[in-house]
């Protein structure tokens, strides 16, 4: 019933699920990295930052995903000639996909961000800035150790859906999960089998991480 299977090598079952893992592990810390860096300007006293934060979480998560990709193929490789390094390190497209995948998914991190910021009662803050911590510092030391434990929650369902979208890079060619799915597909009468398989292959990734990180954020949740 699977011998079709073996037909697929380049890329094969396993490698096209080992290039969506990469796409998740790369884009959800490129993601964490400058969805923190936009909270950290949501929530600054500084007017232009805020602005920029804000205008960016909106427009950006407004936008399908499929259109950023697209961009970031279309209008940054093929006009602006960015190819984000050379090819030793995976192709042009995987490279930018990630970029598209950082992009739009650290909207949503900087939300979740945000919203754990918002948990941390407000004297906390006022009592780092009277023992003569900064701005930058109090954010640091203080207000987001607390906020990750909080929201570690809301993280995780934004990296399970992160997980997902990365089927979106089979737009630009990406050889990940969905693009071989398409093929198959195409090639092969069992429709629904290939559905299945891949179904069951997205749950095998998403389930266990589900798991982990709802037993961290109990493990680590802030005791009020």
């Amino acid at each position: 019933m699977f011998d079709f299977l073996s037909d697929y090598d380049d890329p094969s079952l396993l490698g096209a699920f080992w290039v969506t893992v990469q796409l998740t592990l790369l884009s959800g810390v490129g993601s964490l990295v400058w969805g923190t860096l936009l909270a950290a300007m949501r929530v600054s006293p500084v007017p232009l930052m805020r602005g920029f934060g804000t205008a960016y979480v909106n427009i950006v998560r407004n936008i399908p995903l499929t259109v950023i990709i697209l961009f970031t193929s279309l209008g940054l490789a093929d006009i602006f000639g960015v190819t984000m390094g050379s090819d030793v390190f995976e192709t042009r497209d995987f490279r930018l996909a990630v970029l598209g995948l950082v992009a739009y998914t650290a909207a949503f991190v900087c939300e979740a961000i945000r919203s754990g910021i918002n948990t941390v009662p407000l004297g906390q803050a006022e009592a780092a800035r009277a023992i003569g911590l900064n701005f930058t510092q109090t954010l640091r030391l203080i207000v987001l150790p607390q906020a990750f434990r909080a929201v570690i929650g809301p993280l995780a369902n934004v990296l399970i859906a992160l997980t997902k979208n990365t089927t979106v890079a089979a737009a630009i060619g990406v050889a990940e999960a969905a693009l071989l799915m398409k093929e198959m597909i195409e090639n092969e009468a069992q429709t629904v089998l290939i559905a299945a398989i891949f179904a069951f292959g997205f749950v095998v990734l998403t389930l266990p991480t589900g798991l982990f990180m709802g037993w961290l954020s109990k493990r680590l949740a802030v005791k009020r």
